[in-house]
């Protein structure tokens, strides 16, 4: 009889695991398990390209270097401050190079856009800054890698949280695979990016911005803008001093907190004009302008590419 009650007992347990195998569970909505992520999907990051690789007026290893955005999304970067680029030699050496200027100037950068150089102010001089790294102390860098650590920050620009939206990634660059034929500054197309002169934008407390001209002068750019205020009290809608990159890959104009530039109040139900200007080289072309316009609150600012390249 023991035995009859331990094999019906035994029976008993393999037919309820058996059972229990073949349950599933259904999430609640919201809790679903999350998607395999897709072979081959394009992760949005920054990403950089080789365009020369050569020696420095020292003799040390100097490598030119154009940064793209593929994050999707209108993005600030730089490489992260005070650390070094790091060069991984063929025979798996690792190189410190303290030398490193990869970033986009502090500008806010379109998406699918790409860019070697940005200008700085040097003693009211107005001078190149290209994007590069050098290695001192390197002649060889043939079968080379070279990982320089960088920061983002995505997105609508909000003065009160600059850091908002951080994103933190890695350049791996093969410095045997060197491009010198890229075309700039658009490298990937996105759609509905491009903005037309002389069409409204959207800012701040219903306000439209508008670019009314745009005149090629000796030293650059000038621009002529106008605010439309439908609001009952006087407002200011800032726009800073929009810079503007052609086709030689460098953002022309400084970076500068947005709001400190001078611009006239517009009366209620009124408009209001200003113009800015942008030194560029004479013979630089295919232009366009990389806009911030305050939007949604106070010191809040969203972005728009505004096609001047037939200027």
């Amino acid at each position: 009889m023991m035995n009859v009650k331990k094999i019906l007992t035994v029976g008993l347990l393999i037919y309820t695991l058996f059972i229990s195998a073949c349950v599933y569970v259904v999430l609640p909505e919201g809790l679903e398990a999350p998607a395999a992520e897709e072979e081959g999907a394009e992760l949005k990051v920054w990403n950089a390209i080789v365009t020369n690789v050569g020696k420095s007026d020292a003799g040390d290893l100097h490598i030119d270097i154009t940064i793209r955005n593929d994050t999707g999304d209108w993005s600030t970067m730089q490489a992260v401050a005070g650390k070094p680029a790091v060069l991984t030699t063929s025979d798996g050496k690792s190189v410190n190079c303290d030398t490193v200027f990869v970033n986009t100037g502090g500008h806010r950068f379109a998406p699918g856009f790409q860019m070697r150089g940005y200008t700085i102010d040097d003693n009211g001089e107005l001078k190149t800054q290209t994007l590069y790294v050098e290695c001192k102390g390197v002649v060889d860098a043939a079968g080379s890698v070279l990982s320089i650590a960088y920061e983002s920050f995505n997105g609508i620009l909000d003065d009160y949280d600059p850091e908002a939206n951080k994103a933190e990634g890695v350049l791996e660059l093969n410095l045997d695979e060197a491009v010198t034929d890229l075309v700039y500054p658009i490298a990937l197309p996105v759609e509905g990016l491009m903005h037309e002169p002389g069409v409204g934008i959207p800012a701040l407390s219903e306000n439209v911005v508008t670019l009314l001209d745009t005149q090629r002068t000796e030293t650059g750019f000038l621009f002529t803008w106008q605010n439309f205020n439908p609001t009952k009290f006087p407002l200011k809608t800032h726009i800073g001093t929009p810079p503007v990159i052609g086709s030689d890959g460098i953002i022309y104009g400084f970076y500068e907190s947005l709001d400190i530039v001078e611009i006239p109040l517009t009366p209620p139900n009124e408009n209001a004009q200003w113009t800015t200007e942008v030194a560029v080289p004479q013979d630089a072309s295919g232009f366009y302008i990389l806009l911030s316009v305050e939007s949604n609150k106070p010191r809040t600012y969203i972005n728009y590419a505004v096609d001047i390249s037939d200027r």
